[in-house]
């Protein structure tokens, strides 16, 4: 599997190159689906000038990213495109490993449910077998280097690859069960654009369970770990913002970035859906729903651990899905993360009932994002309301692509243990219904 992955690599490498060269590049990098306020080049161009002069680049209201972003573009800013390059690379290689250990992991576990009995007799047409799964990895790693979205944001030198790199990390280590990198990339992660904050539970359910502790209120060992995995976490999160403390010798970039990210004062549009509903809002009612509008990121958190405690990955994919949705400040880097583990969940194609009709959908609005842009800004031709339009049916469309996997997953787990063929009381056949 070395080669074909070698391969892709190779490949991906190719077409950003070219795209590099080509004048493409600078109409991508101005692209506001895939640049936004806090991870635009031409913002951490301008901090870094500012940097030079001897100025806090957190003294305007232009830079947002974090201390550690600029003062590694500060030392490898002349080799920006390559940095870009290497981080998605790295974020492949991450997933592909990833991917390919969880796997393993999961084979064993249906082999061990198969030898005990637990599923029904006649789902065998269900069981994954090796050779399905044999290049799910590699599919995975082609679905993030080769997505439109992917290498957009690689072209226009988006820091979102870099948040994406760090999150892959953040995956690669909870699947193999390492508390302690697994906390530190998740820190890093959540230093990055908070966020992140979300995936705690998933690792957490990820790692209780390659150490065999049951999640249950009145299990000490299942507090000792919580306690020693959240120390570990707060831990790397303080040592990383007091570095950057002294790196900057101020507390500035505290509310310059997660003041930002959380108040949501730069209203230019995007692909998400706050810019717009603030822009026509009365500005006394803002605080209000800018806290309802930045707990949704954080709502689903719970009751999705309580339902899919038993598959933490999964719900990693979800918790991914929903932070690219309703943070304050997506761009289509955000949404190619979540969509690389698209053929990990392959085996639920079966129990989709709309992935066709949300496929056009999402592609179609993609298509539309710079049509409408153009009329709206340029040929004055339309106004705002139509490029919200098209934005709310493509956030609309995720919403549901996410709805139909989740209900698919929880449809396939059902029939594994109670069978393929379910019948009513009178003997004849029953339909599935999950409410």
């Amino acid at each position: 599997m070395a080669a074909p992955l070698v391969v892709v690599l190779l490949v991906a490498v190719t077409v950003r190159a070219v795209l590099y060269r080509s004048s493409l590049a600078g109409l991508i990098s101005e692209r506001v689906e895939v640049a936004s306020p806090l991870n635009a080049w031409k913002r951490v161009v301008e901090g870094l000038a500012l940097l030079d002069l001897g100025v806090s680049p957190y003294s305007g209201d232009v830079f947002h990213e974090t201390p550690l972003v600029i003062y590694l573009f500060h030392f490898l800013i002349d080799y920006a495109e390559l940095v870009f390059m290497i981080t998605d690379m790295l974020t492949a290689v991450a997933l592909y490993l990833a991917v390919q250990d969880y796997n393993k992991v999961l084979f064993k576990k249906q082999k061990l449910l198969i030898e005990l009995d637990k599923y029904a007799p006649d789902v065998a047409e269900l069981i994954r077998t090796p050779m399905e799964m044999h290049y799910i990895p590699l599919k995975v790693a082609l679905f993030y280097l080769l997505n439109p979205y992917t290498v957009m944001s690689c072209v226009a030198k988006s820091t979102c690859a870099i948040n994406n790199t760090v999150i892959a990390f953040f995956i690669l280590a909870t699947i193999k069960g390492s508390a302690f990198l697994s906390a530190v990339f998740l820190a890093l992660a959540t230093y990055q654009s908070l966020y992140p904050l979300t995936l705690f539970a998933p690792a957490l359910l990820y790692l209780l369970q390659r150490q065999f502790i049951p999640v249950k209120m009145k299990n000490k060992d299942f507090w000792l770990y919580t306690v020693q995995y959240a120390g570990l976490y707060l831990g790397s999160l303080l040592v990383i913002v007091c570095l950057s403390f002294f790196l900057l010798n101020s507390w500035d970039f505290i509310p310059s970035v997660y003041g930002f990210i959380l108040s949501v004062p730069d209203l230019t549009p995007n692909v998400g859906l706050f810019w717009y509903f603030f822009a026509e809002m009365f500005e006394h009612f803002s605080l209000f729903f800018v806290c309802v509008f930045q707990i949704n990121v954080f709502f689903y958190t719970i009751p999705l651990a309580v339902k899919l405690k038993e598959h933490p990955v999964f719900f990693m994919f979800v918790q991914l899905a929903i932070i690219s949705i309703f943070k304050s400040y997506p761009t289509v880097g955000d949404i190619a993360l979540y969509m690389a583990f698209l053929p990990l969940w392959s085996h639920l194609y079966r129990f989709l009932r709309n992935i066709f009709i949300l496929s056009c959908v999402l592609i179609v609005c993609s298509l539309l994002f710079p049509v409408l842009w153009h009329l709206w800004i340029y040929a004055g031709s339309a106004n705002s309301n139509f490029y919200y339009a098209i934005t709310l049916t493509f956030n609309v469309g995720q919403i549901l692509l996410i709805s139909d996997y989740f209900y698919a997953f929880l449809q396939r787990e059902y029939y594994l243990t109670h069978g393929l063929y379910l019948t009513r009381k009178d003997g004849t056949e029953a339909m599935l219904v999950l409410k």
